[in-house]
């Protein structure tokens, strides 16, 4: 009788439901407490393996930037006229889902021109476009596109730095073979990017910036929002080589963007995060999607899941300091020195109140301040 009542207080005591709840309690929660803050946490692997995350990599144009740029320079060349080169410019570009393109068609609308009908429009990814309206060849684009269809960009060299360094988008205009005009963009920052930049210093973590832009603009823009890697002119298709050169560095890497050419460097990334303002395929590639268009919502993400981590090491200490302590008290130590035999109805109850604490430990997340 004696050797069984120890026997059923070890086994009882000893059951193992604290630690089987420790882990995926505390992540239940912590993803609950982030779909309050608006951040949609797809499941637990992503949410605990945020907190290893030593650099985030930012798309610039629409997550960084506000996404909508505006034209403010037009420099025209080879006795070239504004409202020609804006007229086939807009004419060319009308359409277009690039935020570059849709400022050269709200440019000519804001200044009451009549578009004309196109031709033949072919866009070429890292390039630019190329069109035909009313016999005339126009090209828009970088230095590249220029080059690829034997146009001499010479005159505009300079300006196309100046524009560059003041965080500005050159564009490159061509007719029939001629350069006709340098067109700068300028998409604004959000006010929350800077903020967040700073938030994730202060947390450890290292950041840095994709874009296929000009390497004078990326620079600059990364020196206004304090970014400390810039990887420019990144073709479309290379983002995720891209994330794949930082993971070969031994750095869990976090990617953060909103647009259809940000979905595989997204999938490659450790944690692919979206912005919810992004498009559709973004979203479903991400493992994090911030519900509300803040990037301070990175960090929060990145919070939650250090302290959801936190949680877990804990309730996995109380777990096993229970154990290690109740074990040995079943088992009759405290009978040898002349204390009491502990009773299988007490060895239950304290079972059952390890398992209470660790719950009630991880539920401490649901009024997390981030």
């Amino acid at each position: 009788v004696f050797n069984l009542k120890v026997f059923i207080a070890i086994l009882v005591i000893a059951c193992p439901c604290a630690l089987g709840l420790a882990t995926p309690t505390a992540i239940m929660v912590g993803t609950g407490r982030g779909a309050e803050l608006g951040i949609l946490v797809k499941g637990g692997e992503a949410l605990e393996t945020a907190h290893k995350i030593q650099m985030v990599v930012f798309d610039k144009t629409g997550t960084l930037t506000k996404g909508s740029p505006e034209v403010t320079d037009w420099l025209l060349y080879n006795n070239f006229d504004k409202n020609t080169t804006l007229t086939l410019a807009a004419s060319a570009e009308f359409g277009s889902e690039h935020p570059l393109g849709e400022s050269i068609v709200n440019a000519a609308a804001e200044a009451g021109l009549e578009l004309k009908k196109i031709d033949h429009f072919e866009a070429i990814p890292g390039r630019g476009i190329v069109a035909e309206i009313d016999g005339h060849q126009v090209l828009i684009g970088n230095l590249k596109l220029l080059e690829d269809h034997k146009v001499n960009g010479d005159l505009a060299k300079e300006n196309f730095s100046a524009i560059a360094s003041q965080g500005k988008t050159p564009m490159y205009l061509a007719l029939d073979g001629e350069l006709a005009a340098l067109i700068g963009a300028a998409d604004m920052l959000k006010e929350t990017s800077q903020k967040a930049i700073e938030k994730l210093h202060a947390m450890g973590i290292k950041t840095a910036m994709i874009t296929g832009d000009h390497k004078a603009t990326a620079e600059a823009i990364a020196r206004m929002v304090g970014i400390d890697q810039v990887m420019a002119e990144v073709l479309p298709g290379d983002k995720a080589e891209a994330v794949k050169s930082l993971q070969k560095q031994g750095l869990c890497v976090a990617m953060v963007g909103d647009g259809i050419n940000d979905a595989p460097a997204l999938v490659q990334a450790d944690v692919g995060i979206a912005i919810g303002s992004g498009t559709d395929v973004a979203m479903e590639s991400a493992d994090i999607v911030l519900m509300k268009n803040d990037l301070q919502d990175v960090v929060k993400a990145i919070s939650l899941s250090r302290k959801t981590i936190q949680n877990i090491k804990q309730n996995l200490f109380w777990a096993f300091f229970y154990n290690i302590v109740g074990i040995p008290v079943a088992a009759g130590v405290l009978y040898l020195f002349g204390g009491p035999l502990l009773n299988p109805v007490y060895a239950a109850a304290a079972m059952s109140l390890s398992s209470v604490s660790v719950v009630t430990n991880a539920l401490r997340l649901r009024t997390l301040k981030i």
